[in-house]
């Protein structure tokens, strides 16, 4: 497995790659790889004839007030991880290599951007979005494979591909969870041991929210008292937001429909965690 550390370099491996008519598989990170990751490394090799997985922890979708600093960074473990997968390069960009002097340009998906995890990480979305396609640019991927916990983020990424005629192949893998449901998430290793078993709430919720589906509810803000409701039961967990958003837009619904979205964010002592849950009648 190769390290890169600098654009050029990504770049020209790509390039030659390309040019030998080979296919690329990529898949973005931020490091602290878990399983959820090893899933899409895993669905990514078997579709592609080479694979880059970048380890970037990028700053510029971090707010002020947000764990920046603090954000795991076990660089070792990640490397041995994507070794015994397959991956052919690990692209490992520093910050100024990403972000060098004098760099300017934002990238911004507004309409989905405005509520939810936009609104309560007002600097999030841009981040991503000029991340995304530095890093589209830079690895040329003909695939790229993102995990359906970050709902928002993935639908985001898709209109940022269809409207800049990127020519990514972009694919949402279903989440990977631990065997009492709680979404694996680089951030869950922050959570106290009390912290952990409580944070299973939020999914709980959503199998609520999906049960009074199934059984007849139709309102939204029905829907959303019963998803409360559950949270509540825990007294460690504050809620953000809890939702029922059309799927392909996240616009809040006020009526069930045959495909509902149930969104959530809710922090757990210090953390905060995101999970969603589709509902098919």
């Amino acid at each position: 497995m190769k390290i890169l550390r600098t654009p050029r370099s990504m770049a020209a491996w790509s390039e030659r790659l390309r040019k030998e008519g080979l296919t690329i598989g990529f898949v973005p990170t931020m490091g602290a790889l878990h399983d959820g990751h090893r899933s899409l490394i895993r669905a990514a090799r078997l579709r592609c004839d080479a694979l880059v997985v970048s380890i970037f922890v990028n700053p510029t979708q971090f707010g002020p007030t947000e764990d920046l600093t603090k954000y795991p960074r076990p660089i070792t473990h990640d490397r041995a991880l994507c070794r015994a997968e397959g991956v052919d390069v690990c692209f490992e960009p520093t910050p100024g290599a990403m972000y060098p002097e004098g760099f300017q340009t934002v990238v911004t998906v507004p309409e989905i951007s405005q509520r939810w995890e936009g609104q309560a990480r007002p600097h999030h979305f841009a981040g991503v979005a000029t991340v995304v396609t530095k890093l589209f640019g830079i690895v040329r991927p003909h695939l790229a494979l993102f995990g359906q916990k970050d709902y928002q983020q993935a639908a985001l990424i898709k209109r940022l591909v269809a409207d800049l005629n990127l020519g990514v192949a972009i694919d949402v893998r279903p989440t990977i969870r631990e065997k009492d449901g709680l979404a694996m998430s680089s951030r869950n290793r922050y959570l106290t041991p009390d912290d952990r078993r409580a944070a299973t709430i939020l999914y709980r919720s959503f199998q609520a929210g999906r049960q009074a589906i199934e059984a007849g509810a139709k309102t939204a803000s029905t829907v959303e008292r019963i998803m409360r409701k559950t949270v509540a039961q825990e007294s460690t967990a504050h809620i953000e937001y809890l939702a029922l958003c059309d799927p392909a837009n996240l616009e809040p619904l006020k009526q069930v429909k045959d495909r509902t979205l149930l969104l959530g964010a809710i922090r757990i002592g210090k953390v905060r965690l995101i999970d969603n849950m589709l509902v098919k009648r």
